[in-house]
């Protein structure tokens, strides 16, 4: 067993719900997850940017001596995952791959809608995924560029969220897909809007998907840690960790522990 932790970052507070997600299924591990607050969004940022910023994520959290790295950001594990795992000799694991595996896995049509940021739906990463799984899937991309705002400034009910779903989901349900993938760390918490338009779909949240191939990665390697213990989580983030606790309570349900501030 390997008592190290495991890193995940992401630009900013998605990546915590793939961080409840993996403490929910590997209860023991300790964790460290770093939260690039000062360069959030992402999603609006060139490819060489986003390599660079996710190369400075992982160097930081190999410098903290973690087992693995879970890239929870989208529009990272989109454009920067494979220059990631070229020269870092440590697991690295995105949110794209499990998330494909299981639409193209409870797909019934194989009419799957993906949602993201421009950037994750602009390199179609999903698409070529799902595709390489299954050649006769229609894939229908849809970049969502307000749902992050959104869910930043806590409007995850009301009036102005149900018409800003409506205006980007309208083409999925004419289009009858079965199956939505949720392409960003942050849509999560945008689910019940999301399922009250988009009447009986099947909703893929990478998040959940991540945890499972994640407990699967640790076993294969032969590092995971399976002593009942109590874990810890301890946060970074680039800027303002008043704001993170706050809005960190949105995506737990509960307070965290104030994250340190650092500059990378």
């Amino acid at each position: 067993m390997d008592n190290r932790p495991i890193g995940i970052f992401d630009s900013g507070i998605g990546g915590l719900t793939v961080l409840k997600a993996i403490r929910e299924k590997l209860p023991y591990e300790d964790i460290i997850y770093l939260g690039d607050t000062a360069r959030v969004p992402y999603g609006n940022k060139s490819k060489d940017t986003i390599i660079r910023f996710s190369t400075d994520n992982s160097l930081f959290l190999l410098s903290l001596d973690v087992k693995a790295i879970v890239v929870a950001c989208n529009t990272a594990s989109a454009l920067a995952l494979d220059y990631l795992e070229k020269y870092f000799n440590v697991p690295l694991l995105g949110v794209i791959t499990p998330g494909a595996d299981k639409a193209v896995n409870i797909t019934t049509s194989g009419k799957i809608g993906v949602i993201g940021t421009k950037a994750t739906i602009k390199s179609k990463s999903y698409q070529k995924a799902i595709l390489s799984r299954r050649p006769d899937a229609l894939v229908y991309n849809k970049s969502c560029p307000l749902f992050v705002p959104l869910v930043e400034e806590r409007l995850t009910k009301g009036i102005i969220l149900d018409e800003i779903v409506q205006m980007y989901l309208k083409g999925f349900k004419k289009e009858k897909i079965d199956t939505l993938i949720l392409g960003c760390t942050h849509y999560p918490i945008l689910k019940t809007a999301i399922s009250s338009y988009l009447d009986n779909i099947k909703i893929v949240d990478s998040g959940c998907e991540v945890a499972n191939s994640l407990k699967v990665l640790l076993n294969e390697r032969k590092i995971a840690f399976k002593n009942k213990r109590k874990s810890k989580t301890v946060f970074y983030v680039t800027d303002d960790p008043k704001g993170f606790c706050i809005s960190a309570e949105d995506f737990f349900g509960e307070k965290i522990n104030k994250p340190y501030k650092i500059d990378i």
